[in-house]
C-alpha cells in the first residue's frame, strides 16, 4: 500500500482508535469468544486435519495469529473463501504465495458444490495415509467470524450426503450475515468406515489487533461489527484504498458513450422505491426487471462519480491531506449518486456510508483484494 494512505490511516481516518480488548465502551472481543478460543486449542489437539477458512480478499488479515502456531503444526488447509468477490489475477498470486510457503491452499466459494467438492477431494488426500489405520478421523473448520465457515460446513454436509452412506441426518449449521453466529463447536459426522466428523466452531478474534490496517479491514469485510469502528470511517478507508490504487481510473470502459443511450442511464426509466435491501443477494426470489435496471444504474452512477472526482482531482494523493479533502469531494458525490436525500450532515453521511459499503461487500463495486502480495520471503501464515 502506498504510503499516502498509511498516513491517512494514522492520522484522520481512525485518530485514537483502538482494536484492544479494553478499549471503548464497545466490547469486540465477547466473553464467549474466549472461551471458545480455549475450546478450540484443545479440540485441534485432537484432530487429524484443519481446514482454516479465511476471507479470499484478505487472505493474510483474516488469520488469528493467536493461532497460528498451533495450526501450522497440524496438517492444514487454507481455503480462501469467497473468491467470487476477489479479484482473480491477484488470488491466483496469493495461492502460489502460499504453496510456495510449502501450503496446501485452495481458492472457492463455500455455496458451491463443485467448488466445495475440490476442498473435498483435497481433505481426502490429504487424510490418505491416515485413513488406514484410524477407525475415526476429524476435520476441524477455524477462522475469525464471517469468513464463511458455517455457509461450507453445510455445503459439506450436503455433498456427504449423497456420497457416504450416512445414518443420521444431523443439524445443519446455522448460517448469518453478522460475526459471531455460531457460539459453540458441533460435530457433524459425514462419512463412515472410517469414520469422519467434522467439527465447526465459533468465529474468534485475537484479543487485540495492534495493527490498525489489519483491524480495518477486518471490519470492512464484516469480521468486525461495524458499530466498532463506524461506517463513516470504514467508508473513507475503502475510498482512500480505491483512491491511491487508482481503481475508479479503470471503471471508464463500463459507461463510456452511455450518455447517448438513454436507456441505459436510471433515470429514463420509473425508478421503484429505492432501499438498501435491493442491493443484497436475493436467494428466495429473482428481482423484476426494473429493480435490477434500477440497481444497476446506482452502481453505474457510484463508479462514474468516483471516477469523475478522481479524474478531476489536481492534488497528490501521496500527501495525506490532498487525500482527506478528495474523500470529502467524493463523499459530496456518493450521496447524489445513491440518491440519499438532503437531511442533516451526519445522518445523509451515514446513510451514503452504509450503503457504499454494501455495495463493496455484495461484490457489486466489482472484485477486490484489500491485502497486498508479499514481495518477500519471510514467512506470512
Amino acid at each position: 500500500m502506498v504510503m499516502g494512505l498509511k498516513k491517512v490511516v494514522k492520522k484522520g481516518l481512525i485518530g485514537d482508535m483502538s482494536f484492544a480488548k479494553e478499549a471503548g465502551a464497545i466490547n469486540w472481543f465477547p466473553g464467549h469468544m474466549a472461551a471458545a478460543t480455549r475450546a478450540i486449542r484443545s479440540r485441534l489437539k485432537l484432530s487429524d486435519l484443519v481446514i482454516e477458512v479465511r476471507d479470499a480478499r484478505i487472505p493474510l488479515s483474516s488469520a488469528n495469529e493467536d493461532l497460528q502456531p498451533q495450526l501450522s503444526a497440524k496438517r492444514r488447509i487454507i481455503a480462501l473463501n469467497k473468491k467470487d468477490l476477489a479479484n482473480p489475477n491477484v488470488l491466483n498470486k496469493w495461492t502460489r504465495h502460499f504453496e510456495s510457503e510449502k501450503q496446501d491452499c485452495v481458492a472457492i466459494n463455500a455455496h458451491s458444490r463443485s467448488s466445495v467438492k475440490k476442498l473435498l477431494d483435497l481433505v481426502e488426500f490429504k487424510l490418505k495415509e491416515v485413513i488406514a489405520r484410524e477407525p475415526t478421523l476429524l476435520v476441524m473448520v477455524v477462522g475469525v467470524p464471517n469468513v464463511g465457515k458455517s455457509a461450507l460446513i453445510n455445503s459439506v454436509h450436503q455433498i456427504a450426503a449423497t456420497r457416504f452412506p450416512v445414518k443420521d441426518r444431523l443439524k445443519r449449521a446455522t448460517v448469518g450475515p453478522l460475526p459471531g453466529v455460531t457460539q459453540d463447536i458441533a460435530g457433524f459426522k459425514i462419512a463412515h468406515r472410517p469414520s469422519i466428523y467434522v467439527l465447526d466452531s465459533p468465529g474468534v478474534l485475537v484479543p487485540s489487533i495492534p495493527d490498525i490496517e489489519t483491524g480495518l479491514k477486518l471490519a470492512l469485510s464484516g469480521s468486525v461489527k461495524d458499530s466498532v469502528v463506524g461506517e463513516e470511517r470504514l467508508a473513507q478507508y475503502f475510498l482512500a484504498i480505491l483512491n491511491t490504487r487508482g481503481t475508479p481510473l479503470h471503471w471508464k470502459y463500463l459507461f463510456e458513450g452511455r450518455n447517448n443511450e438513454g436507456s441505459s442511464h436510471p433515470d429514463s426509466i420509473d425508478k421503484p422505491s429505492y432501499n438498501l435491501k435491493d442491493l443484497r443477494h436475493q436467494r428466495s426470489k429473482q428481482p423484476d426487471s426494473s429493480a435490477v435496471h434500477y440497481v444497476g444504474g446506482v452502481i453505474s452512477e457510484v463508479q462514474r462519480s468516483l471516477y469523475t472526482t478522481l479524474s478531476e482531482f489536481d492534488g497528490d494523493i501521496e500527501d495525506e491531506n490532498d487525500l482527506e479533502c478528495l474523500i470529502e469531494q467524493q463523499f459530496e458525490a456518493l450521496q447524489k449518486a445513491l440518491k440519499v436525500s438532503t437531511r442533516a450532515s451526519s445522518e445523509a453521511r451515514l446513510m451514503v456510508s452504509k450503503k457504499f459499503l454494501t455495495l463493496f461487500r455484495t461484490g457489486r463495486l466489482g472484485p477486490f483484494i484489500l491485502d497486498d502480495v508479499p514481495e518477500t520471503d519471510e514467512p506470512s501464515l
